[in-house]
Parts: structure tokens; C-alpha cells; sequence
């Protein structure tokens, strides 16, 4: 698997759902669909996309990171 770090291509709106996707191996729409079915699911997943916004470094400052 590789680093959950949000790609600087292939976001749409944070680059949550495309660096979730790189980790697993799927592709960036299945899970950007996955995240929408789920928001017919009662619970915090708004929140939790944001979260992972603010907390997943972007893959620029965390190639430098290392």
C-alpha cells in the first residue's frame, strides 16, 4: 500500500476520496461514489471528509517531508 497523502492531480474538490482510492488500489470514482452512496447513511461522513481534508498531508508537502 502506499501513503495516504492527498495527490496534487486527480482531486476534484479536496483529494480525499483519490487518495483513499490510491491506498486501497480501487479507482478514484468508485470511491467518490462509495462516499456518496454513504451520505444516504444516517452519521458523520461530512465530517469525517473534512476531517481527513485538514489532517491528510498534500502529496507535495509530504514528499518533502521525507
Amino acid at each position: 500500500m502506499t501513503a495516504l497523502a492527498r495527490p496534487t492531480h486527480g482531486r476534484v474538490i479536496g483529494g480525499v476520496c483519490a487518495a483513499l482510492a490510491r491506498r486501497f488500489g480501487t479507482s478514484a470514482t468508485t470511491m467518490r461514489v462509495l462516499f456518496l452512496l454513504s451520505c444516504l447513511l444516517p452519521g458523520p461522513q461530512f465530517l469525517a471528509y473534512i476531517a481527513l481534508w485538514i489532517l491528510l498531508p498534500s502529496e507535495e508537502t509530504a514528499g518533502s517531508a521525507w
